[in-house]
């Protein structure tokens, strides 16, 4: 006996469905690297210089723990979007997300300001 098989709304758009998994597992490895990232530099920091920098342990910190909270931002945001963007796929109903983009833009800016301004004090005790 054959059985049929029911065709769902998911199956109408099941490219733009697979691009938006494809985009949100990329922006999944973007947030683990900021976090590893932010690991990574406050460790290497109070693993290599045995001495208190007062200004730098500062910056460290601050990177380390604006990495872990821009890493679990992006991925919290982004699997919010991933599912209103797999609801409006099959509404018709899709708009690009300019405030995602936005906001997403800017945190990383400012992280890798810290980054920036963390090698130039490191640098300066070299």
């Amino acid at each position: 006996m054959k059985e049929e098989k029911r065709q769902t709304i998911d199956s109408k758009y099941i490219q733009q469905h697979l691009a938006n998994e494809r985009t949100y597992l990329a922006w999944v490895r973007t947030s683990i690297t900021i976090m590893g990232v932010g690991f990574l530099i406050t460790n290497l920091h109070f693993s290599t210089l045995s001495e208190q920098l007062g200004f730098g342990d500062f910056l460290s910190r601050i990177l380390g723990l604006a990495a872990i909270a821009l890493g679990l931002s992006t991925l919290l945001i982004t699997t919010i979007s991933y599912f209103r963007k797999a609801k409006d796929i099959n509404n018709q109903t899709f708009a690009y997300s300019k405030g995602l983009v936005l906001f997403l833009s800017i945190s990383f800016g400012l992280v890798f300001l810290i980054f920036g301004l963390y090698y130039i004090y490191a640098w300066e005790l070299i």
